[in-house]
């Protein structure tokens, strides 16, 4: 059994009883092998890429300023944009705050914490320009969301229209996707690496893209192997492509990826080489209602709803009712209550989703002025918002 390079596979699919078990190892290890070599497998990709990466320095930035309006103000209201390229950063939006906020010094602090330091990777945080276009949130949009500050928590509206999805899974301990978990640590990983001087020829900038895969276990989602390994990132001119492909075999995907999803038909591309709100969430599971979340305070559902969401539906797995699930919820601009709930368990619930529905509802509060408070989402400082923009929103230990 343990020379089978399934073996860690096989063992979870005899445990769980998905396959008959018979009077004797043998046999129904035969039983396992004939299984595994005849059930239906799928390959599911998921992508990430790390704080360098151009879309991810634009949320940084924007959670950065964020972190510091909250700090000074919680009652600040914040839809921050960024947008960058070589040499120059764009800090744009609505902000209305009490606070004292210096979004050069903002900017150029976190261009400089992740790396750009230099005209050589693109920009140099001390020398590109930084540009500033901020204006006060639209009265209108105060008075229907918030009432200028007048009403009370309960009464806070959503701050757009949307909806927003959550998603668990029991394949790892963070009921996230394993392909989105390995893919987001390889990110952090090549930042770590980076950064402690272990790979000096790496470069801010990097994309990782894990495929997984996976056998349907009655609508769970059950990993058996690393399918493909794809890394791309920015390096030093004077660095080979040999100790590129080296290097980060032995010092990102070894210590990320478990030995036991590895096998001899694992497949590694180790390349030189919109918004990327996919990876902010579940890899490409579950769904995703379109919007962003860096630089946008609480009462921007695209946000608090996306949060609140996701602590729902891992609690459903987290509790036991379901292996796998989906939470929605939609909302009105100015609107307290939801428009609507909706949970979805992919037939892994153990009791029905309708009963599963009217948990939720008696349990979690989606006004968004409750989840500000629920979910402490009005507490900056300290880059709190700040260390969510890179390597995903969920899912962190």
């Amino acid at each position: 059994m343990e020379n089978c390079k399934h073996s860690v596979f096989l063992k979870q699919v005899y445990t769980k009883g998905h396959i008959q078990k018979r009077s004797s190892v043998g046999s129904w290890y035969l039983v396992l092998l004939f299984e595994l070599e005849n059930m239906e497998t799928f390959l599911f990709t998921s992508e990430s890429v790390n704080e360098g990466h151009p879309d991810k320095l634009c949320d940084q930035i924007s959670d950065a300023v964020l972190d510091a309006c909250l700090e000074q103000d919680p009652d600040s209201k914040v839809a921050c944009e960024t947008c960058t390229k070589t040499n120059m950063v764009m800090v744009f939006g609505e902000i209305t705050t009490k606070g004292n906020i210096d979004y050069e010094k903002i900017v150029r602090d976190t261009c400089r914490n992740i790396g750009f330091t230099s005209d050589n990777v693109g920009l140099d945080a001390d020398k590109c320009k930084v540009l500033v276009n901020i204006e006060q949130q639209s009265p209108d949009i105060a008075q229907g969301v918030h009432g200028h500050l007048t009403k009370r928590p309960e009464e806070i509206g959503a701050g757009d229209q949307g909806h927003m999805f959550g998603y668990a899974t029991d394949e790892t301990p963070e009921l996230m996707p394993l392909s989105h978990v390995l893919a987001t640590k390889l990110g952090a990983r090549l930042t770590e690496v980076r950064k402690d001087g272990t790979c000096p020829w790496l470069r801010p900038d990097g994309k990782t893209q894990v495929t997984v895969e996976y056998y349907n276990d009655n609508g769970a989602r059950v990993p058996v192997r690393v399918h493909t390994v794809l890394i791309s990132t920015q390096h030093d001119e004077t660095v080979t492509n040999d100790e590129i492909a080296k290097d980060l075999k032995e010092h990102v995907i070894k210590p990320i990826i478990p030995e036991k999803y590895l096998d001899e038909k694992t497949i590694f591309h180790l390349n030189p080489s919109g918004r990327k709100i996919i990876i902010d969430t579940y890899g490409g599971w579950g769904a995703h209602g379109g919007g962003a979340f860096s630089g946008k305070d609480p009462t921007k559902v695209d946000r608090s709803g996306a949060y609140i969401v996701r602590q729902a539906a891992k609690s459903i797995v987290a509790s036991g009712l379901a292996r796998r699930c989906i939470v929605q919820v939609s909302y009105a601009i100015g609107v307290p209550e939801p428009l609507s709930v909706f949970v979805d368990t992919y037939g892994t619930g153990s009791i029905p989703d309708k009963d599963i529905l009217k948990i939720v509802k008696e349990n979690f509060d989606f006004r968004p002025g409750m989840i500000s408070i629920n979910l402490d989402l009005k507490r900056g400082g300290n880059g709190r918002f700040l260390k969510t923009a890179a390597y995903g929103h969920f899912g962190k230990r």
